[in-house]
């Protein structure tokens, strides 16, 4: 009962955040443009004009509400859902930017980022689990570092915001465990290269695997894999090597 409990709630919540998806992309405010990117793909697309898209509010609160439904079924009547619940219709709105721009504005994923690691310290302090908070704080740190190298060893493939991102994913992750870190974190990768490389396998294209493509999309669905099957796939791995 508490597990279907907990899936309703989460799924109405999370709908109701991604109802507001449109509104939100409407208000964000423009970058400035890169004179050097404009000149190769031409001038982004306007948050305004991303917004006015027909049918996104419905798509929004569908895939905020499945997102939401199966971060309730996973976590179950519990208190993650404090800081898990908020960052779905968030992620859906970035994985929406990021596919139309490649950019992850900052404006959204700084504030996300302070306000889950605020719920993520509650949420320690309530449950008395001081072990968790600390898996998270080394999860932050970990995964943005290593998102940071990444980045700085070839930032052609990467943007800043990946960088940013990453810290908010890795904190939550690994809040919840390690098994849910390490997957969430390694799946995002896979999720990444593997459609890109069998379309170009598939067109005979090398030049595909040169194409920029955003990250965050990614990054955010093996978050989610991580948090609804994480753990489960972890065991499954640690108990096949032994």
């Amino acid at each position: 009962m508490s597990t279907l409990l907990a899936v309703a709630i989460s799924a109405l919540l999370a709908g109701l955040g991604g109802a507001l998806v449109p509104r939100w992309v409407a208000r964000l405010p423009e970058p400035e443009p890169d004179p050097a990117l404009v000149e190769k793909e031409g001038p982004k697309p306007l948050y305004v004009d991303l917004a006015a898209r027909p049918h996104l509010g419905a798509w929004a609160v569908a895939i905020a509400a499945l997102s939401g439904a199966l971060v309730g079924w996973a976590v179950g009547w519990d208190w993650p859902l404090v800081y898990l619940v908020p960052l779905v219709p968030v992620g859906v709105l970035l994985a929406y930017v990021d596919l139309r721009t490649r950019l992850l504005p900052s404006i959204v994923v700084v504030p996300a980022t302070v306000v889950a690691l605020v719920l993520v310290v509650a949420v320690s302090a309530v449950e008395g689990d001081r072990d968790a908070l600390v898996r998270a704080l080394v999860g932050l740190v970990a995964v943005r570092s290593f998102f940071w190298v990444l980045w700085w060893v070839r930032s052609a493939g990467m943007g800043f915001g990946d960088v940013r991102l990453s810290a908010v994913l890795g904190l939550v992750l690994g809040h919840l465990g390690w098994g849910q870190l390490l997957v969430g974190t390694y799946s995002s990768f896979l999720l990444f290269g593997v459609p890109g490389l069998a379309l170009a396998v598939a067109r005979r294209d090398r030049a595909l695997l040169r194409t920029p493509y955003p990250f965050g999309p990614a990054m955010l669905a093996g978050a989610l894999l991580g948090v609804v099957a994480g753990a489960r796939i972890w065991s499954h791995l640690v108990a096949g090597g032994a």
